[in-house]
């Protein structure tokens, strides 16, 4: 399964880089795939490592800050390993081939 989610603390005015990092850090520190961008953080592994990942990630924020907000996208496909790597391939595959034309 792949989770791509996005936690910020709420009334800490407009820079929340630092809130983010604490949680982008408990992600890293999972030892699960991931990567970051500027919206989401995308995670990959079994249903409740990467739930708990979240909650830990959500909780690192909640520690500094009253109150959270919790974006959740999950694509729940048991059979696939690696997608965080494959998927976006298959784009770039696709995007090369059209460029060839």
């Amino acid at each position: 399964m792949i989770v791509a989610f996005s936690v910020s603390p709420l009334g800490v005015g407009e820079d929340v880089g630092e809130y983010v990092a604490d949680a982008v850090r408990v992600v890293r520190e999972s030892g699960l795939p991931n990567r970051t961008d500027a919206m989401f953080t995308s995670i990959e592994g079994e249903w409740d490592e990467v739930m708990d990942v979240v909650k830990r990630a959500v909780g690192a924020v909640e520690a500094r800050a009253g109150r959270v907000s919790l974006v959740l996208k999950a694509d729940i496909r048991p059979s696939v390993t690696d997608g965080l790597t494959s998927k976006v391939e298959t784009v770039e595959r696709h995007l090369a081939a059209d460029s060839g034309n």
